[in-house]
């Protein structure tokens, strides 16, 4: 058995059963990733692929459990691998990071900027997704860090941590009657037709609650995942937009008015999170400190070492997160 038929089958199983396709993103030939999973299978006389001619149509119920563990195995190589370069130079390195539209736009670019100047060495890598792309993403050791907010269920699998707290703000032209307002309620905001994100983005899921909870119906026009095509669309006229308050730039959006919305919704609260067992280099433990200050080396091991979901909320049931 070799490490890299370990590789190939989990790759494979990882690219939907394309090996042309898993050949590529190798830079190695479509032969030999099939005569090297056909070596493995005779060796473990199982089969870990069920076929169809030469076809790979489904994994096996044996070949399930033996891909799980060749994930685990390679996983545990990275971990050696990142704790030799940490001894041998602990600035030079890889970091990705899985997060969606709005964090990867508006949370993040002054913390990259400020970390790429001090790790000018560590190349940056960014996944924009949903949050379920964003918690495979980060299981699979794909990625390192996830930074999400939605479907926090999702991460089960995950150290999250929470990072801040942020709300939304409703926005509209200059010109628009809820300029008008003095202090906005969820009924005048319902009605007027509503541009926001996609459910299951940025925070939607809060949006909706308010709505259900005060009986009102929200006039859900147009959703997007992405901050910048809500705000055209509220430019053109297709509704009042809400979105997350950190989203609204004075200098760009002049032309819109931002309205506060904080009162109408619950905060929502964005959390960082890495797979359990990662090797966290000083790189990646500064990087979360700069996007979370609390979350200090100690902390982050604190959080590690909790052994379930329950003790690493009550860990951080009593810090006070900053406002975004």
């Amino acid at each position: 058995m070799k490490l890299q038929q370990l590789r190939y089958i989990w790759e494979v199983a990882h690219h939907d059963l394309n090996v042309s396709a898993t050949a590529q993103s190798l830079f190695t030939s479509q032969p030999g990733i099939s005569k090297q999973i056909r070596l493995l299978e005779d060796e473990l006389d199982v089969e870990i692929f069920a076929r169809s001619g030469k076809h790979l149509t489904h994994v096996t119920q044996v070949g399930e459990v033996i891909i799980d563990m060749a994930g685990d195995i390679l996983r545990q190589v990275n971990a050696i691998k990142q704790v030799a370069q940490e001894y041998s130079n602990e600035k030079e390195g890889s970091l990705s990071i899985a997060t969606t539209h709005t964090q990867a736009r508006y949370a993040l670019p002054h913390i990259i900027s400020g970390f790429s100047g001090e790790y000018p060495d560590v190349s940056l890598h960014m996944n924009q997704g949903s949050p379920e792309q964003i918690a495979e993403l980060a299981a699979s050791g794909e990625v390192d860090f996830a930074i999400a907010t939605e479907g926090l269920n999702l991460f089960n699998d995950l150290i999250m941590m929470p990072c801040y707290r942020w709300n939304r703000a409703v926005v509209v032209p200059k010109d628009h009657p809820l300029c008008a307002v003095s202090k906005l309620s969820l009924a005048d905001v319902a009605q007027h037709p509503i541009v926001t994100y996609v459910f299951g983005f940025t925070g939607r899921s809060k949006l909706d609650d308010a709505f259900r909870q005060e009986n009102l119906a929200a006039n859900v026009v147009f959703t997007a995942t992405d901050t910048d095509v809500i705000k055209t669309y509220v430019r053109l006229g297709l509704g009042v937009g809400i979105i997350a308050q950190m989203a609204y730039e004075a200098g760009t959006d002049d032309d819109l008015v931002a309205l506060d919305a904080s009162h109408l919704f619950e905060p929502s609260i964005t959390h960082i999170g890495f797979r359990k067992g990662t090797f966290l280099r000083r790189y990646m433990l500064d990087f979360i400190e700069a996007f979370a200050p609390h979350l200090d080396e100690e902390t982050v091991n604190a959080a590690v070492a909790c052994s379930t979901k329950t003790e690493r909320d009550a860990l951080f049931a009593n810090v006070t997160l900053p406002v975004k």
